[in-house]
């Protein structure tokens, strides 16, 4: 299951997620020019990122044949 390529972009996805999240909590927390700057292009990358690993574990899940 390591190997297959659908799970490892979900992996990648969520990661990604992860990171995006945790940059914007942290910029947030420090304020300043980068959170004024990027705080709200995270924001949006986050969300677009989110809805990317969903559909991508919905399409693991229906191609795996989860019931």
């Amino acid at each position: 299951m390591t190997h297959d390529p659908l799970f490892i972009f979900l992996a990648v996805t969520m990661l990604a997620v992860l990171a995006v999240l945790l940059i914007g909590v942290i910029g947030f927390a420090k304020g300043g020019k980068f959170n004024a700057k990027n705080g709200n292009k995270l924001m949006q990358l986050r969300v677009l990122l989110q809805f990317v690993a969903i559909v991508a574990i919905l399409i693991f899940v229906w191609i795996r044949g989860g019931n």
